[in-house]
């Protein structure tokens, strides 16, 4: 008995060694080579087009990659540059919000600065954020989800499924700093809200707006944008990072954000990209590195905390993110980014953007701490 005993260990030891041998593993150096040069390519490159300025959604979007980066830089090599930069940025804008008071794209450079103000401990950092927020929760927006671009008053709202990750994690985030639950109720309600309107509960994928519901891609398939589903799911990851553990409420997102990656791990094409059209990739057959970048960030976040199974997740993960390293430029530059817009489009080698850039260094630093669990 004894003998069966310590052959049957054996065995199953020798079989758990095969298998994480078997599994993907990443070099932390080359990683971090990378994202070094993506980011000092894009700071040496800015971008000052319609929709850049520095309180715009475009670049609150890079700020967040930067973020993680600069976190992950000053932590293992003392460089301080990434979060001067970021702070020279914050400073010269008084870290105001943008222009208009509801619009979820207008809040979401409150995330860095939220950031920022949890690593510095200065009012000034949290304080233009929290009167924004406050003003809207004591002013509810009061107008349909029914998003027309001729009708201003419905981009108030959460109305298309990129609000997702611009706004919601502001609230998350003031919550977990204040622990005032108007934060979280506003967060709960306006959050499920949009999901009732744009989660199609059979494909398991939300639309990019009300729009989409009717329309059909080449293939006679429904419309679902990549990266419009990338912005969800990173946005989930932030939501989950920032509330409490023990919040009752968080086991929404939770499981949102497990149904969601594991219908989307499945819609990676054999290039290892997430293309511009997730059920037709065929008509848009290019790379795209905004949709590849928050997927990854998302699934990478997912198994890291335990969330994904990694034996499942970690191979999707290690294949997107070769898919990524192959868009860089020997310069750092980070090609094949969808521009803006709202539905899939073709994409070219060329085209980059910042937003594009803050997906890849968010995914990048949760591939370095996959390469240190190793």
């Amino acid at each position: 008995m004894t003998m069966k005993y310590i052959c049957l260990c054996t065995v199953l030891w020798l079989a758990a060694t095969l298998q994480l041998a078997a599994q993907p593993t990443f070099d932390k150096t080359e990683v971090k080579a990378l994202m070094k040069r993506v980011a000092d390519w894009q700071i040496a490159h800015p971008n000052k087009e319609n929709e850049h300025n520095d309180l715009d959604w475009t670049h609150a979007v890079l700020y967040m990659g930067m973020i993680d980066w600069a976190e992950l830089t000053e932590k293992e090599d003392g460089d301080r540059s990434y979060y001067d930069w970021l702070l020279k940025i914050g400073r010269r804008n008084h870290f105001q919000m943008g222009q208009w008071m509801y619009h979820a794209d207008f809040i979401a450079v409150g995330q860095p600065f939220i950031d920022l103000y949890r690593k510095y401990g200065e009012m000034k950092m949290i304080a233009p954020v929290m009167a924004r927020a406050n003003w809207v929760v004591d002013h509810l927006p009061e107008t349909t989800l029914e998003l027309d671009y001729g009708r201003p008053e419905t981009l108030s709202r959460w109305s298309w499924c990129d609000a997702l990750f611009m706004a919601p994690p502001v609230y998350a985030k003031l919550y977990a700093q204040t622990l005032d639950r108007k934060y979280l109720n506003f967060l709960n309600r306006e959050y499920k809200d949009t999901y009732d309107y744009l989660y199609d509960k059979d494909e398991q994928l939300f639309y990019r707006d009300c729009r989409y519901f009717d329309k059909r891609e080449a293939n006679g398939r429904k419309v679902f944008w990549g990266r419009g589903n990338g912005w969800v799911l990173g946005g989930l990851a932030e939501i989950l990072q920032a509330l409490p553990v023990d919040e009752p409420s968080r086991k929404f997102y939770r499981d949102l954000f497990v149904t969601l990656a594991t219908r989307v791990s499945g819609l990676q094409s054999a290039d290892g990209y997430w293309h511009a059209s997730l059920l037709d990739p065929g008509s848009y057959p290019s790379p795209e590195t905004s949709a590849t970048g928050f997927i990854v960030y998302a699934l990478a976040y997912g198994v890291n905390e335990g969330l994904l199974d990694k034996e499942r997740f970690l191979p999707v993960v290690a294949k997107g993110w070769k898919a990524l390293v192959a868009a860089v430029e020997a310069d750092g530059k980070l090609g094949y980014v969808q521009p803006i817009g709202a539905d899939p489009r073709k994409v070219t080698r060329d085209m980059t953007e910042v937003y594009g850039v803050g997906a890849f260094l968010m995914a990048g630093c949760q591939i370095c701490r996959l390469a240190a669990h190793k």
